[in-house]
Order: structure tokens, then sequence, then C-alpha cells
């Protein structure tokens, strides 16, 4: 099994062009499984599905949730189908495996207030404070999704028209900025990145103290710092800023159309879930207004 998991591995990497964040979700997947199997004493070419009902079980017992059971399922089932056109395995255990519901869990959201104070935590007095108050201003003010924001060249923003491009799998959207995004940008790019670069041939748009492309790791931990200065008792990560940036424009009468292309939803269905946290002064102003209401 080793050897075609290793070829397995190149396959959605090198063919499939998967990102390395799911590259490792399928490697940290397949490699539990295979060390189920191998308790069990039963090589991966004679995997049955009543194997795979056990395998989910003790999935299930180890408290496991619904969500990671159902990725780790796909992964198994992508490298069997794999194995099958590779002619190494002539049935697929997975095939009438069906995985357990998950359910939608309500997103995180930050109040106006604990936004505003989380963003006045970052103070423009040394290079890494002037970064981080661009950072945080600048993912409040997109609602970008952490890789996206890491992602980013300092080309990708056109301070003349006052939005940023992202590009993600060949899809490109345009999002606007704000005036204090803009300020903030301005800042960082201006005076702090310039010096904080060690190479001129860079081109990531944030960068840590050694010059290089910010980390999601290293955006994690700057988030997390400045929510401990804030006192701010719930868990913020950049997907809450995300969530929180969805349901405040939605509360204060975006549509729901123009969310789901700043967010970059190919679904209008994932933009939905923001409905939920509606204004009630919303709902006032509907049953004040409609006529049928």
């Amino acid at each position: 099994m080793e050897k075609q998991l290793k070829l397995f591995f190149e396959f959605i990497e090198n063919e499939k062009k998967l990102s390395n964040n799911t590259l490792q979700s399928y490697k940290r997947d397949l490699k539990q499984f295979r060390r189920y199997i191998e308790t069990c004493e039963v090589p991966y070419n004679r995997v049955d599905e009543e194997l795979m009902k056990d395998y989910i079980t003790e999935l299930d017992e180890l408290g496991k949730k619904h969500s990671t059971i159902s990725r780790s399922i796909a992964s198994i089932r992508s490298f069997y189908q794999y194995v099958i056109k590779k002619g190494k395995v002539k049935k697929d255990p997975t095939r009438n495996i069906q995985s357990p519901k998950v359910e939608k869990r309500v997103p995180s959201v930050l109040t106006s207030k604990e936004v505003e104070l989380l963003l006045e935590q970052p103070k423009d007095v040394d290079l890494k404070g002037t970064r981080d108050k661009a950072m945080l201003e600048f993912a409040y003010a997109t609602g970008m999704r952490v890789t996206e924001i890491i992602s980013l060249d300092i080309d990708d923003i056109d301070f003349e028209n006052k939005c940023v491009n992202c590009s993600k799998a060949n899809k490109q959207r345009v999002i606007p900025l704000g005036k204090l995004s803009i300020k903030a940008l301005k800042e960082y790019t201006e005076h702090a990145r310039k010096i904080l670069l060690k190479d001129d041939n860079e081109k990531a748009l944030f960068v840590n103290v050694n010059g290089q492309r910010l980390t999601r790791q290293g955006f994690w931990k700057i988030i997390k710092y400045y929510k401990e200065q804030a006192h701010i008792t719930k868990d913020i990560t950049p997907h809450v800023l995300r969530h929180s940036f969805a349901t405040h424009l939605l509360q204060n009468g975006a549509d729901l159309k123009s969310i789901q292309t700043m967010l970059g939803h190919s679904d209008i269905s994932s933009t939905q879930v923001y409905m939920q946290f509606q204004d009630e002064g919303i709902k006032n102003i509907y049953l004040k207004a409609h006529p049928r209401a």
C-alpha cells in the first residue's frame, strides 16, 4: 500500500493540482486508514464494505466530528478509485458507504463593537504594528480567506480604484476596499513593507519580520495575540473575520448576491447561512414598508 499511496499523492499533487492544505488532509486521512487496516492485518486490496463500516465506527467512537469522518471517507474513496483505474484493486469498498450527515454550524460572528476593539489594538508605532494594522483592516474590509490573503502580491492591490484583485483556481473576483483599509495599506506599503523586505524581488503583499511571505500560521498567531490584547473572550480566527464581514454587510443593507460575489461562493446557499443574523431593524423596516407584510 505504501507504494500506491506514494503514487496517489504524486498524482493528486501534479495532475489534480490540489492545494497544499488539501493534499495534507488526504495524507493524514489515508495514513490513519493505513494504520487501521494494518492493525486488522488486512491488505488494502482486500478491504471490504464491512471493514469500512468498522473503521467509520472506530472514528465515531474516537469522537471525530461528522465533517472529519465525511472528509476521511472522501479521501479513501478517491484513493480506491485511483487504484481501481490502475488495475490494482477490483472493487471499491467505499461504494455503498454513506457519509454521516453534517450539521450546518452557525458561524461565529463578532459584533461591530468587538471588531472595532480588535482593529484598534495594532499601534502604528513600529514596522510590525503598521503591518498588523493593515492586515487586520484588510481582512475585515474584504472578507477574504486567509489562504487568499497570504497569497496576494503587491500588484494585486489597485490603489487608484480602491480594490483588490483576488484570483483563485482560475476564477477572479474584484473586491472594493474602504477608506480605512486603503489608508492602512498605504501606510504599510509605503513605509513598513519596504524596510521589512530583504529581497527586492519579493512580490508578497504581507511579509513577516524576515521579509518573506507571511504564512497561514503566522496570520493566525497575530490575530490570537490581538484578541488577547483586546480581552475579547470569543475565539477569533481569520474565518471569524470573514463571517463578521458578511454578516455586517447584510445587516447594513447589502444584497445577498453581492455578498456571494465578494466572498467567492459558487453556490448562494453557502451565503444564505448569514440570513439568520439579519438585524431586527431590517425586519421591522420590511414589516412597516411592504404593502403585503
